[in-house]
């Protein structure tokens, strides 16, 4: 396994360098993140399941930041993380200017459009610090536990990560984004949705481990996390 060259070097003096899957699966992250966050603005029921539509997409993102870690290790994922929120902020800021501008006397579709994207920004608040808080502790989780197993199980590793950033992901998100909207069903919902989002992971590995050896193999970069902070608000060390 090969270290990455420049992991050790001050971060004023490295020489930044974006891959081409590093920069697809960064893109990807952003619309996965973006699109679960409006996603999330519905809640629908399959069979005796009650659940919202962000679970459909949301897990993607937290496969991708695995994914990330692995290869280029917890500096890159932290970086793409915020870059992330940043365009998400800019979506619905922009939504919100839309909102106020006045509507064609034949549109109808005014009060489905403020339904929409006026919970989208209680919805974003509430992502932003559930996701920071989770993908801080999946990337972590990931990272030390790669290090302590000198690279080995990483489907085990994955695993862990996912459970330990879902559960702080679910217990942040639906308290702020469906407070005084889900009722009793709030426990109930958080519970179901990081069972789901974890199965959701698990029955996906056999690709995301494909995907991982793959860009390994054409990066030929596996990045161990040694001497670095893990701090979420260093952006800027890269």
């Amino acid at each position: 396994m090969q270290e990455n060259p420049i992991s050790g070097a001050h971060p004023r003096r490295q020489r930044v360098m974006l891959s081409l899957p590093f920069v697809l699966m960064a893109i990807l992250f952003n619309v996965c993140l973006i699109a679960s966050n409006l996603f999330e603005t519905k809640i629908f029921t399959a069979g005796m399941l009650t659940l919202t539509g962000g679970v459909i997409i949301f897990p993607v993102s937290y496969i991708l930041n695995d994914c990330i870690v692995e290869v280029w290790g917890y500096r890159k994922a932290r970086l793409v993380i915020w870059t992330g929120f940043a365009m998400n902020f800019f979506v619905v800021a922009m939504a919100q200017i839309v909102r106020i501008l006045p509507a064609a006397s034949f549109w109808d579709g005014g009060e489905h459009f403020d339904y929409i994207f006026g919970l989208a920004p209680r919805v974003t608040v509430a992502s932003l610090l559930a996701f920071l808080s989770g993908s801080t502790v999946n990337a972590y989780v990931m990272s030390r536990m790669k290090v302590a197993s000198h690279g080995r199980r990483f489907s085990l590793r994955a695993i862990v990560s996912s459970v330990c950033g879902e559960t702080v992901d679910s217990m942040v998100f639906f308290p702020i984004a469906f407070w005084g909207l889900a009722g009793d069903e709030m426990l109930r919902l958080m519970l179901l949705q990081i069972f789901l989002k974890t199965a959701y992971e698990v029955v996906i590995l056999p690709v995301t481990n494909a995907v991982v050896k793959a860009v390994k193999k054409y990066e030929g970069a596996d990045t161990f996390d040694t001497d670095i902070s893990y701090n979420p608000f260093r952006i800027s060390d890269i």
